[in-house]
């Protein structure tokens, strides 16, 4: 845990040294509106498995679909016959469409077990149709799995697994059908931004306001920002409208807790008021005796069992760090890490402070 705690302390430090944010470009700041992907998804069988694929006696869904696609390809099997499959898997197909894709384009595939197969390395994926929200399809995927996890088993039951290997990617494989309309009929271009920050669209609206004229932009929030773009090729105009630098504003005080982990991420702007910290280990030590009393020789007495306990308490490495007011990132880090504080004990470090009104940050526990 010292390892753990002075390599946490390393991180914050660098962090805290690092220099001031930089010009960014308005692409890497705000995304156009309605350029985006759409997610796709649909249903399909792997076929070709070495005898990893779905116990059939406990998914009959997939030999449900074997029947149907044999049906749509003029084979049909006995209704009084169940196939014992081990070759074959049902699969759930996802993937984007990226925005503006078009007819014929491909797109990359993530496929995934949704039965009992073990292992889908060596499938291949047969023909399936991905669906958008709207029930419409625009997609087609097919091809050989690329399965990055790996398992082996023996007759024993014993067995063992790398990654997933009941997860797979199909690169390039599905074939784009239908392109998405695009909704933007206005003449106006919209600007999201990916985090609201009413000082960066600020500097977004004046940056713009520079480049193309007074009152091209104007923010209508903190997240949107409208654009009037001057007559001529809008393509060119988006070109020059996400390469313009701007100087985002300075990210809120926050403090991010990973509540599980013990993971701890300090903002730069983290600060404290006056305070003190005891930080120590408390060890309660409880034994059980047994005390037996025996009556004296011929005597009428009966021999009695009394137990005895001793409780005893001892706080070994105790601790105080004072902080001054407007402590900083570095001195917070410094002092926490100087009492040997594991993460978990600077989680709750870091929560009494808030508790107690002198961490000046958001504090977020995930």
């Amino acid at each position: 845990m010292k390892r753990i705690a002075t390599a946490l302390a390393a991180l914050l430090c660098t962090l805290a040294l690092a220099p001031p944010a930089q010009a960014e470009r308005v692409k890497d700041l705000a995304q156009v509106a309605g350029v985006r992907g759409n997610p796709l998804i649909g249903y399909g069988l792997v076929v070709g498995l070495d005898g990893s694929g779905d116990r059939t006696s406990q998914t009959p869904f997939t030999v449900q679909s074997l029947r149907t696609m044999l049906d749509q390809l003029g084979v049909s099997i006995p209704p009084n016959v169940n196939p014992q499959l081990k070759n074959v898997a049902a699969v759930a197909v996802h993937a984007e469409l990226p925005a503006f894709a078009k007819p014929g384009q491909p797109i990359d595939v993530t496929v995934s077990s949704i039965g009992n197969a073990g292992s889908l390395r060596g499938g291949s994926l047969l023909m399936t149709q991905l669906k958008g929200a709207d029930g419409e399809v625009y997609a087609i995927a097919q091809g050989s799995l690329v399965v990055s996890g790996f398992g082996a088993s023996g007759r024993d039951g014993s067995r063992i697994s790398v990654n997933a290997p009941n997860g797979g990617r199909i690169p390039s494989g599905a074939i784009v059908e239908r392109s998405v309309p695009s909704s933007n009929a206005s003449d106006k271009v919209m600007l999201n931004l990916h985090e609201a920050d009413f000082t960066t669209a600020s500097r977004i609206v004046s940056a713009v306001n520079r480049s193309f004229g007074a009152g091209s932009a104007r923010a209508l929030d903190g997240v949107t920002i409208e654009i009037a773009p001057p007559p001529g090729d809008r393509i060119s105009f988006l070109a020059a409208l996400e390469s313009l630098d701007v100087d985002p504003g300075t990210a809120a005080a926050k403090v991010i807790v990973n509540a599980r982990s013990g993971t701890v991420v300090m903002g730069g702007q983290v600060s404290v008021l006056p305070a003190a910290v005891a930080h120590g280990s408390l060890t309660v030590t409880i034994s059980e005796a047994t005390q037996v009393s025996q009556p004296e020789p011929f005597g009428r007495g009966s021999t009695v069992v009394a137990p005895q306990s001793t409780v005893s308490a001892e706080a070994e490495g105790s601790h105080m760090v004072l902080f001054r007011g407007g402590t900083s990132l570095e001195e917070i880090v410094r002092a926490v890490n100087a009492v040997g504080a594991a993460p978990g004990d600077i989680v709750a470090i870091l929560e009494a402070l808030k508790q107690a009104g002198a961490l000046r940050a958001e504090l977020e526990v995930i």
